[in-house]
């Protein structure tokens, strides 16, 4: 059988396709003919299913996966789902650590004799940003057209470059400024992971448990920002001196650890089957593109607030441990379940406003502090920032599926009359689950593009006016455009979606 249409998740966010987080943006396919199968227990299966076992085969391939079978599920595919997961897990977090390392390498440079300037430094930390939004959508196919298992060990091996290209140049204050932006845009393959570990995940669970799953996956990569930013401060003033070095070091262990457990005990599933009609029939939606917008203000102020941070901090108030830095991450990551539970009882345009309104408090914060400068107060406008995203995140994804199931029907309403009968709304509605699949890979994409502008943008304010404060001022600014455009959409009274309550 197929199993249903499913949109790649970002960031840990609700799907389209199900309230509690189910990604899709590649369908499964009915399993080979001929697939070897392991008949079960005696338990009767659900009705039209064949109760089975998942079977390898050479190359750890799994010819029949069937979760949404009880049967199935019970008496050995959890066993394996839960094997994957939590190799996900730790491989997705490494990619966000390495995706991150430049964020607190940076700061450290002048320490190690480099003599780079503002702009040059800001430019080192977002590039990694701005490759790693590039990468996630062709990530999001490589797990259909390699295998889960297969991508896994390769994307995390990938991580070697990076890693040891960083190890190598920084041990040298003459490395050219192109050499070290090569090797800063060498961790953008951190960031292109996200997107094909969630791919790889959500084949393995059934529709009811989609969302803990992919909560976990996501959790455990977010996590991978806020670690880096606490482990290298402490690793590299280790004994006498700054050995940038070892930022690159100490992950080539767990790297080549990750690879091992991913080829020894994770699997490739032939049932799993790229579907890019989503991500079409998501290009010709507008919906896509205003939501895309919007996540540029939530998840892409998460991620670029997190890479110039420790940088901002360094500057600002040099007296202050970077140690601290990565607590902003930190608060970012945990609450950002948050947004999707508040987005569940009030809806998400209005959480997705309140939370630009939050962030423009905390810009303004930020502001007043440097006026100040008052460390507290900066620390603490940066925190209420972290928060804000976080939530924003969670409630921004949230709209997408409740904004293409209304705009599929006649006066953008679920349920009641409509002027349309019930084959034409299922048909409208299967649509538009996978227009919100393709919208959610993209959405993911253009968000992470937030993590190179918001770099860019307090270097050319630091170049220009000499201060951070024109910056954030142009947030501020952005924050409010956001809003806006977001009530004018979906909120404001005589909208063609006001009555769906998104």
């Amino acid at each position: 059988m197929s199993a249903p249409t499913s949109p790649t998740t970002h960031e840990g966010e609700q799907s389209a396709d199900h309230p509690s987080g189910t990604p899709a943006t590649t369908t499964a396919a009915a399993p080979a003919p001929g697939a070897t199968t392991a008949v079960g227990p005696t338990t009767a299966p659900a009705a039209g299913r064949t109760a089975t076992v998942p079977t390898h085969r050479s190359g750890r391939w799994i010819d029949r996966w069937d979760p949404e079978d009880p049967t199935f599920w019970r008496d050995g595919g959890r066993k394996v789902a839960t094997r994957n997961l939590w190799i996900s897990v730790f491989a997705e977090f490494l990619g966000f650590a390495v995706w991150a390392l430049w964020s607190i390498v940076v700061p450290q440079l002048p320490a190690a004799g480099f003599a780079f300037t503002v702009d040059q430094q800001f430019w080192l930390i977002a590039v990694p940003s701005l490759v790693g939004a590039t990468l996630r959508i062709p990530y999001t196919f490589a797990v259909p057209l390699f295998g889960g298992r297969n991508w896994t060990v390769v994307s995390a091996l990938l991580l070697l470059l990076p890693t040891a290209a960083l190890a190598v140049a920084v041990q040298d204050p003459g490395t050219p400024f192109g050499v070290m932006l090569a090797v800063a845009a060498l961790a953008g393959f951190g960031g292109g992971n996200f997107a094909s570990s969630m791919a790889n995940i959500s084949f393995f669970y059934p529709e009811r448990e989609k969302g803990k799953a992919l909560g976990l996956n996501a959790a455990g990569g977010n996590l991978g920002t806020a670690v880096v930013q606490l482990a290298v401060p402490l690793v590299i003033v280790a004994g006498a001196g700054v050995a940038l070095e070892r930022a690159g070091l100490m992950m080539i262990p767990f790297i080549l650890l990750a690879a091992f457990l991913a080829w020894r005990f994770m699997d490739n599933l032939s049932t799993a089957k790229a579907d890019p009609r989503s991500f079409a029939a998501a290009t010709r939606n507008k919906h896509t593109w205003i939501i895309s917008f919007l996540y540029i203000g939530t998840f892409g102020s998460f991620i670029g607030y997190a890479g110039a941070f420790p940088l901002l901090l360094k500057g600002q108030f040099p007296e202050v441990t970077l140690a601290i830095a990565f607590l902003g991450a930190l608060v970012g990551s945990v609450t950002r379940p948050l947004g999707g539970v508040i987005a569940d009882r009030v809806g998400g345009t209005r959480v997705t406003i309140a939370s630009y309104g939050v962030m423009a408090l905390g810009a303004f914060g930020a502001i007043q502090a440097l006026g100040s400068h008052s460390f507290g107060l900066f620390f603490a406008s940066f925190l209420v920032l972290f928060v804000a995203t976080g939530i924003g995140n969670g409630s921004t994804y949230r709209m997408i599926p409740a904004v293409f199931q209304a705009s599929a029907v006649p006066g953008g309403a679920l349920d009641g009359p409509t002027a349309v009968d019930a084959a034409a709304l299922d048909e409208a509605r299967a649509r538009a689950r996978k227009a919100a699949a393709g919208c959610i890979g993209i959405a993911g994409a253009i968000g992470a593009f937030g993590g190179f502008l918001i770099p860019r943008g307090f270097a050319a304010s630091t170049s220009l006016a000499g201060s951070l404060v024109p910056a954030l001022w142009a947030f501020i600014g952005m924050y409010a455009v956001m809003a806006v455009v977001a009530w004018a959409v979906y909120l404001r009274k005589g909208s063609a979606l006001a009555s769906a309550g998104i």
